[in-house]
């Protein structure tokens, strides 16, 4: 975390007022760590007679959505954070997704050949399947199913025709390849 969110963090302890080490109750602590939406994992030691270490991992942010009219970044913790951050370089997300559906894309993705930095946008729909807008403007139209074969299989395509450009590429069929423009 940097120097304003450890004070943040730092600030919510202190406010526990832990006066002995033998005495304190994790499960506030715990409470503290598990609502703060950067806190990918943690560890907490005692070190006696009087100190706490504590190992924080911040989440990585993944994308950009509006939830409400309000704009968030989820983290790959699962949750929220307020987008107090100048990361421009995020995919924007449309739709109302579950975090755990966009979480298992991610993962697919991350398992398949295209990288998720070549992700510009991602379009969730009520149907439970994706679009994903690629940085050159290509859209890859995705099925419920088989998503990291099917992106490889677009990936493949594309790969071998670099003429495409400003193109829907719809691989929701299984096997086959339609190109709008």
């Amino acid at each position: 975390l940097n120097k304003e969110e450890n004070k943040i963090l730092l600030n919510e302890i202190e406010n526990l007022n832990l006066e002995n080490i033998f005495l304190i109750d994790a499960k506030k602590i715990e409470n503290i760590f598990n609502a703060n939406s950067l806190i990918q994992n943690y560890k907490i030691f005692k070190n006696y007679p009087s100190t706490l270490n504590i190992e924080i991992k911040k989440t990585e942010f993944l994308a950009r959505i509006n939830r409400d009219g309000k704009l968030y970044i989820i983290g790959s913790n699962g949750k929220f954070s307020k987008n107090n951050y100048s990361i421009q370089n995020l995919p924007f997300i449309f739709g109302n997704p579950k975090i755990n559906e966009f979480l298992d894309l991610k993962n697919s993705i991350d398992k398949s050949k295209i990288s998720y930095n070549q992700i510009k946008k991602l379009f969730f729909f009520q149907s439970n399947r994706w679009d994903l807008q690629l940085n050159n403007n290509i859209i890859i139209k995705l099925p419920k199913d088989n998503v990291i074969e099917t992106i490889n299989y677009a990936y493949d395509f594309l790969k071998n025709n670099t003429m495409i450009e400003n193109k829907i590429i719809d691989v929701r069929v299984k096997n086959q390849i339609i190109v709008n423009g």
